[in-house]
């Protein structure tokens, strides 16, 4: 069993406190304040832990405080509803006394319906194409910076395989569309609700880099001050967060130091599994 699968499920893995109350820890890092998607992840763990029998088909969520990663988090579940098709939890991420993150999760009883139709997949080349081996062969590869070539080592709960390298460059994307392969790092367990909060995990990899690569820049710019600031996703169809998904994604708009991003996520035969759509801080540091 790799270290990446050890790591998310792990990081996943929640001890249950009383009925409605959860504790989760933070994988030991040298980041400054708790990575979004762990907290959307760990907080869907916690909803679907009191739901049965349905698997969740949105979710809407604030980041409200930075999370401290030095100390465990505690997540309060509120039932909210339990209808015939639909099931509703609040989530509220709880540290130092104070909430620093709220998500509404949505259940739904799988059922047939007459309307059945979906966007196509962006035409780019296949994540066998972006290997460490393939993209080591660009001239690129030996000025690309340490934080993308940590996207290729396999002992990250998540493997990302940018498309568009050249935006790392300064190259500027238009329309700002820009796309990655993702998947986590080693098989999951045979769980599609494990499998949702893997991709909801993975969900907030990359998205604000969508606003930056418009003007040739990047999140890891030392003159930006990036945070997500809300985050909303809707489960499609059937998939496995252990294979190969297409995150395309685009921002829209951009002002007043806020701006708003969007992701689709595609199977490699094209079937659309979900959809995303975030608005995060974009502020430069002040000299």
């Amino acid at each position: 069993m790799s270290k990446g699968l050890i790591d998310l499920i792990s990081i996943l893995d929640l001890e249950q406190l009383e009925v409605n109350l959860f504790r989760g820890n933070s994988p030991k890092t040298g980041w400054q304040r708790v990575f979004g998607g762990q907290v959307i992840g760990q907080a869907m763990v916690a909803a679907c832990r009191t739901v049965e029998g349905r698997l969740p088909h949105s979710l809407h969520c604030y980041f409200i405080l930075p999370g401290d990663p030095q100390i465990p988090i505690i997540y309060q579940v509120e039932r909210l509803r339990d209808g015939k098709s639909y099931s509703t939890r609040r989530v509220t991420a709880i540290q130092h006394g104070n909430a620093i993150f709220s998500i509404m999760v949505s259940f739904h009883t799988d059922e047939e319906s007459a309307f059945d139709h979906q966007d196509k997949m962006p035409d780019v080349p296949p994540p066998e194409k972006l290997t460490a081996e393939e993209v080591a062969k660009q001239p690129m590869f030996k000025e690309m910076p340490e934080f993308i070539r940590r996207y290729y080592e396999s002992d990250r709960p998540i493997e990302l395989r940018p498309v568009e390298l050249g935006r790392y460059f300064g190259q500027k994307i238009e329309d700002g569309r820009i796309h990655v392969w993702i998947r986590t790092a080693a098989k999951l367990p045979d769980d599609p609700a494990l499998h949702m909060c893997a991709l909801a995990y993975a969900s907030d990899f990359s998205l604000l880099d969508a606003i930056m690569a418009r003007y040739g820049r990047t999140l890891f710019d030392k003159r930006m001050m990036p945070a997500s600031l809300d985050h909303a996703m809707w489960f499609h169809r059937p998939f496995r967060a252990d294979e190969w998904l297409l995150y395309a994604q685009d921002s829209p708009n951009a002002r007043g130091g806020r701006g708003l991003t969007r992701g689709s996520i595609f199977k490699p035969d094209g079937t659309l599994v979900a959809s995303v759509a975030q608005e995060g801080s974009v502020r430069e540091r002040k000299s």
